[in-house]
């Protein structure tokens, strides 16, 4: 599980989707005065350079974020591109930030900010991209932190879970693994990512999660060509535990927007 770095995906069409949703999320969580809490689960190293070799290989980030600034697919007020443009003007064009910048630029003073990454390159170089903000980064297993943590304070708030799903029995232990953090944190915003590959291997976990009548659940989902030759991944989903009100223009407009590649 430690051999993951999403270096060679970072900036893809997958992240596209998850950081359009997640910024969106924060964006309306904290329009509120009430301090709220963000944890990550799998933090990853925070800041990208997407003109580094890893990505240039693969040509993902060229197909994703790249493609989506040249040909405007978001309005420069959306909160992702507003946390892009500020990267960019700060660490030069090719950065890219992940999700634990994009949160650490959408929260306030008063919010607090947990992230969790085991892999230790990539703990350090997390370390080091959050080091400006008020950020506190663990070098420790994130569903751990998690069960740890909740109910956090301040209560309000969200949960990013984006694990690597390099074992294939990740996507059954996670629904147990949501389960739990729930009972524990029953108002929380909690939002799981996973990756739709060729076998559907995914459908079982959704499946499951639908099932268990959690509130106020919107599972989002998008669909695109693999990025190069016998890749298995042709798209991405969030699962959102009480999705914020009114996310669901959100989530329509990124559906007809992803139709239309």
């Amino acid at each position: 599980m430690l051999s993951y770095q999403h270096i060679y995906h970072a900036g893809n069409l997958a992240d596209v989707q998850k950081h359009a949703l997640l910024a969106w999320t924060l964006r309306y969580l904290t329009q509120k005065d009430k301090p709220i809490s963000y944890i990550e689960t799998h933090s990853g190293r925070g800041l990208y350079a997407l003109d580094a070799a890893e990505a240039v290989r693969t040509g993902e980030a060229a197909a994703g974020i790249a493609r989506a600034q040249r040909e405007g697919w978001f309005d420069p007020d959306h909160p992702m591109m507003q946390v892009l443009g500020a990267m960019q003007a700060r660490y030069g064009t090719p950065a890219y930030p992940g999700s634990p910048l994009i949160a650490a630029n959408l929260l306030r003073e008063q919010d607090s900010l947990h992230l969790a990454e085991l892999h230790p390159q990539e703990h350090a170089a997390l370390a080091t991209a959050l080091s400006p903000y008020r950020a506190k980064v663990y070098r420790q297993d994130g569903f751990e932190l998690a069960q740890s943590l909740l109910p956090p304070t301040p209560r309000r708030g969200m949960m990013l879970i984006d694990p690597s799903y390099e074992v294939k029995a990740e996507y059954d232990r996670l629904p147990g693994v949501i389960a739990k953090l729930h009972r524990k944190w029953n108002v929380g915003v909690i939002a799981l990512w996973y990756p739709i590959l060729t076998d559907a291997r995914h459908k079982a976990m959704i499946s499951s999660l639908k099932s268990a009548g959690y509130p106020k659940t919107i599972c989002h989902e998008v669909t695109f060509a693999p990025a190069r030759e016998g890749h298995r991944m042709v798209g991405s989903g969030m699962f959102i535990l009480n999705a914020p009100f009114g996310i669901e223009d959100e989530t329509r407009r990124l559906t007809e927007m992803f139709a239309q590649l």
